[in-house]
């Protein structure tokens, strides 16, 4: 039930907690490291620089407690990017592409 995801990484590949906060509508907030900033783009999520994440955390976490309907629209865009994007049968159709066109090469 939480109303807001942090994933303040250095270092990440592409975050599995990540996609699941997203799915259950949760607004999110992570660094650009690894595929997570792509994830969130275009107000799927914010995305924060690896550097400096505390001072960032510092300006970020007031507003999104200041502007509930804010937070809720950020949680809102998240699952929409996932049904967009990630979901199981898109995942799916994706990697049997990737395997035709290696056999057809």
């Amino acid at each position: 039930m939480a109303e807001v995801f942090f994933l303040p990484s250095l270092v990440e590949g592409l975050s599995l907690s990540l996609l699941e906060a997203m799915s259950a509508g949760t607004a999110c907030v992570a660094t650009d490291a690894g595929a997570d900033g792509e994830v969130l783009d275009n107000g799927a999520g914010i995305v924060i620089s690896t550097d400096n994440v505390a001072a960032q955390l510092k300006t970020i976490i007031p507003i999104l407690i200041e502007h509930p309907s804010f937070t809720k629209d950020l949680g809102e865009k998240a699952r929409e990017r996932i049904l967009e994007r990630y979901t199981i049968t898109k995942n799916i159709n994706s990697l049997e592409k990737v395997y035709t066109n290696l056999k057809d090469n």
